[in-house]
């Protein structure tokens, strides 16, 4: 099930987005004040409040135990954040997220990391395609945009069309 986020789900997406930013982007950065320092859970769940931007723009999947599993955020029509936790990578909880954010919220771009192949990969596989634009964050970060296609579009629609048969 994806329902939005509550202010109760703020530990369980800080944790998902620090294990996630650890396991998939440290081995690029090797940061260690960043990523063991500054990145802690309970400096990105306070981002997490209530009534604010981040709680309000994100979604969870959870499974039928409650057991939040994935997140989305998505702020107009772009994919902000898109993270699985690890163990459970692989299994269409990403897929699923990503179809409910074109299907239902109406996202259609994203910034990926240039280095994260496998990301790329996965957006590749779920029709998004790179634009071209690159984008450097944080005067260090390298960014990609991809852009849903419209074939992309159409096989969302038709897959979301076929789960609901």
């Amino acid at each position: 099930m994806i329902r939005r986020a509550v202010p109760a789900d703020a530990s369980r997406i800080a944790e998902m987005i620090v294990t996630n930013y650890r396991v998939n982007f440290y081995p690029f950065f090797k940061n260690d004040p960043f990523y063991f320092g500054e990145l802690n859970v309970l400096d990105v769940a306070s981002e997490y409040c209530e009534g604010s931007e981040a709680l309000r723009c994100t979604h969870v999947y959870e499974d039928e135990e409650g057991v939040v599993k994935g997140i989305i955020r998505v702020n107009g029509r772009e994919i902000e954040k898109l993270y699985v936790e690890p163990q459970f990578q692989s299994s269409g909880i990403g897929a699923e997220l990503l179809h409910f954010a074109v299907d239902e919220l109406g996202a259609d771009w994203l910034w990926a990391l240039e280095y994260n192949s496998r990301g790329i990969a996965f957006y590749k596989r779920n029709g998004f395609e790179l634009t071209g634009e690159k984008m450097i964050e944080d005067e260090w970060v390298p960014l990609l945009k991809m852009s849903l296609t419209e074939d992309g579009r159409r096989n969302i629609q038709n897959k979301h069309k076929e789960d609901q048969v």
